[in-house]
């Protein structure tokens, strides 16, 4: 059994070294704590692109489920499960509902679902804008008036008018203020870290979990189950380290997908294409029969 000593702290601690962090005890007292072991899980929020207007007239995933009015005609910007899962049950409420995509829909997840996932949700109303970035987002009518969005569109720029702007394009890490210089831990752009298969940043005691992760799954469980082996291996002798790939997930669109393992075109990559097999087998849930508006798989 591992014996844990627990101490809060009510903000970011920052680094000093590599083993040594300030740290605000919530009484309005600034302690140093030492430590061998350090594991950052500080978690990420969603990005924005970074142009005009977007703070100030978009929102994000997070805020969707806590606007004072509806979302009316609605523009989702990106093309990862979060935008299509949002996108899906906007068209679903009835609401005009638009999905801007850059290249392709559902990045890391198998091309062929998602492609089927794409059609099936044109066939139901939601509506899509291929091969397009936005550069700038205006309410030159006021606070109550309509959002211009002006995007690129094969070398066109176009306008378009929105009710509510919503950006789904992923995740950064919130480790901007951690003073990683101090312990020289190296982030990407996006505040993550590259860690090998032992969750290890480029620094050898400075550990990383969760979605502070670079190019690893971005998932509660998956940040749970690898911290409890980092532990386990840290402080009760284990070796079992964490599999990012055998994971299974599943992507709450209108059609919905579950999956686990490596993607067709990367078991392709890894194997060779001539030593994979495929197998297409295609059912309708008997609750399709209940629904004739559906449109035909």
């Amino acid at each position: 059994m591992i014996k844990l000593k627990v101490k809060y702290f009510n903000a970011y601690a920052t680094f000093i070294d590599a083993h040594t962090l300030s740290c605000d005890n919530g009484k309005g007292k600034i302690e140093t704590v030492t430590a061998d072991k350090i594991v950052i899980a500080t978690g990420g929020r969603p990005s924005y692109p970074g142009i005009p207007g977007d703070k100030e007239f978009g929102i994000t995933s997070d805020d969707v489920f806590s606007l004072k009015q509806a979302p009316g005609k609605t523009l989702v910007i990106g093309a990862s499960y979060v935008a299509l899962e949002c996108a899906g049950f906007l068209s679903a409420f009835g609401y005009d509902t638009t999905v801007m995509v850059r290249s392709i829909l559902l990045r890391g997840f198998d091309q062929d679902m998602a492609n089927r996932i794409g059609a099936y949700m044109a066939d139901t109303h939601t509506k899509f804008i291929r091969g397009a970035t936005p550069s700038k987002l205006e309410r030159p009518e006021g606070p109550d008036g309509k959002i211009h969005v002006t995007y690129n569109h094969g070398g066109e720029e176009k306008v378009e008018e929105y009710d509510t702007v919503l950006f789904a394009m992923g995740r950064y890490a919130l480790t901007a203020g951690l003073n990683l210089a101090a312990a020289g831990v190296t982030a990407e752009k996006n505040g993550k870290f590259k860690c090998n298969d032992e969750e290890q940043t480029n620094v050898e005691n400075i550990y990383a979990i969760g979605d502070v992760i670079y190019g690893q799954l971005e998932l509660t469980p998956v940040a749970i189950k690898a911290g409890k082996l980092l532990s386990n291996r840290l402080f009760a002798g284990a070796t079992e380290k964490m599999d990012y790939v055998g994971v299974p997930t599943t992507v709450f669109t209108p059609l919905e997908y579950g999956c686990c393992g490596l993607t067709e075109e990367e078991a392709q990559t890894q194997y060779g294409p001539e030593n994979i097999s495929t197998y297409h087998v295609q059912f309708e849930p008997l609750e399709w029969q209940y629904n004739k508006n559906r449109p035909d798989s």
